[in-house]
């Protein structure tokens, strides 16, 4: 058994994985290192939607944990129903440069089709997906509704090459207006890279922060008689700023209709929003963030808040998973 074992160890170490795999899940914790995009390892409360981490209805929202190229590289609440996600969440750790990837394509996740594959696939766009938006689903989509795709997590937030291709999943993207895309909530997207470019430095000189982005679906707005158009937009971040020994966080959001301006808010302030759009008590991040002001004493190590390992021990880690899947299938046969 020893010997089998030994053997199935070596050859997942070796083998190559496809560029692009993501897990689809049943909770964000199934995937251990999923939850280190969070937080303090906590995710955000919607009521109906998810709760103390536990998926309310898991038929409809599926939660993923993107994958692509060998590492994790954020997180995703995804609704089946309106075809769009509820948030992305990641970690921001600094730039790597502002342009789009070259010769990049839209990509879909494959695994929300029963039985289909784990690896993210370019989608040629000849095909409607029943459980989520496909780039047929954006043909015409300015011309007819105003709209073009809008990322949640933002390419001009990743940190290098590969994290930027991994953005242009259609799981990361909502219809959003032209000019509301292309205006306010993309210069919020930039002055909001630069702060925590330079403002979120923890205690080992390490640019640092969590961030999430969602969208508010509408109640009967929609793209291709199929994908939701979201009434709003939003966005929070929270980190710990060495120089200030402070925790700090900040949110924004955003009608989303042409020339819409996004506006800046407290955690608290969004809180209130959010809880008015969902008819219940939302909540983003742990108590470690600030809610009524900019910042607060730090009482927890910021070194310790959040889970997140660096990418090479995503890839341990990863491999150490599949090897104990292995062993426990083989212990039960």
């Amino acid at each position: 058994m020893m010997r089998v074992l030994k053997l199935l160890s070596a050859l997942l170490l070796l083998s190559p994985l496809p560029p692009g795999f993501s897990h689809v899940m049943n909770q964000f914790s199934d995937v251990p290192h999923c939850d280190g995009f969070f937080l303090d390892g906590i995710t955000p409360d919607f009521p109906g939607i998810l709760v103390n981490g536990i998926i309310q209805h898991q038929n409809r929202y599926k939660p993923i944990c993107q994958f692509f190229n060998n590492t994790y590289r954020f997180a995703t609440l995804y609704d089946t129903t309106n075809r769009i996600p509820v948030f992305s969440a990641y970690t921001f750790t600094g730039t790597g440069g502002r342009g789009r990837p070259r010769n990049q394509r839209w990509m879909i996740e494959p695994q929300l089709n029963v039985g289909d594959s784990k690896s993210m696939k370019t989608d040629p766009g000849k095909d409607l997906y029943e459980l989520q938006a496909g780039n047929m689903d954006y043909n015409n989509s300015i011309t007819i509704n105003g709209v073009n795709r809008g990322h949640l997590f933002p390419s001009s937030h990743a940190p290098d090459e590969d994290t930027k291709r991994s953005t242009f999943t259609l799981t990361n993207i909502v219809p959003q207006a032209v000019t509301f895309n292309g205006g306010s909530w993309n210069k919020m997207e930039n002055k909001v890279r630069d702060i925590l470019q330079n403002q979120c430095i923890d205690n080992n000189d390490m640019i640092k922060a969590h961030v999430v982005t969602g969208a508010v679906p509408s109640v009967n707005n929609k793209l291709n008689k199929r994908v939701n158009i979201p009434s709003h937009m939003w966005t929070a971040y929270c980190c710990y700023n060495n120089n200030l020994k402070r925790w700090m966080s900040e949110a924004h959001w955003g009608e989303n209709k042409q020339n819409s301006s996004t506006t800046n808010h407290t955690l608290a302030e969004l809180y209130s929003w959010l809880g008015k759009q969902h008819n219940g008590v939302v909540k983003v991040f742990s108590d470690l963030c600030p809610t009524g002001v900019s910042t607060i004493p730090a009482t927890t190590n910021p070194n310790t808040a959040s889970t997140l390992l660096p990418p090479k021990a995503q890839n341990l880690f990863f491999f150490h998973t599949i090897i104990m899947v292995t062993m426990s299938t083989i212990q039960l046969v």
